[in-house]
């Protein structure tokens, strides 16, 4: 099956994609598109959206708003 989508590129590489993430919350209810994550491995880079605040920086680092 084909991706039908045009995932935004990344603005810090410029060499791979943001693609969404979904996750479930608290409650288990579906959060859909909680994270955005970079597909290039050496960028990782991610948003993400935590209790409401807008989080974004590279994963496994102290991210900033």
């Amino acid at each position: 099956m084909a991706d039908e989508h045009e995932w935004p590129e990344c603005t810090q590489c410029e060499k791979g994609q943001l693609l969404p993430l979904s996750d479930y919350g608290p409650d288990g209810a579906a959060v859909t598109y909680k994270a955005w994550s970079c597909t290039n491995p050496q960028c990782g880079f991610v948003i993400r959206i935590h209790k409401g605040d807008v989080t974004y920086g590279r994963a496994g680092s102290q991210l900033g708003k």
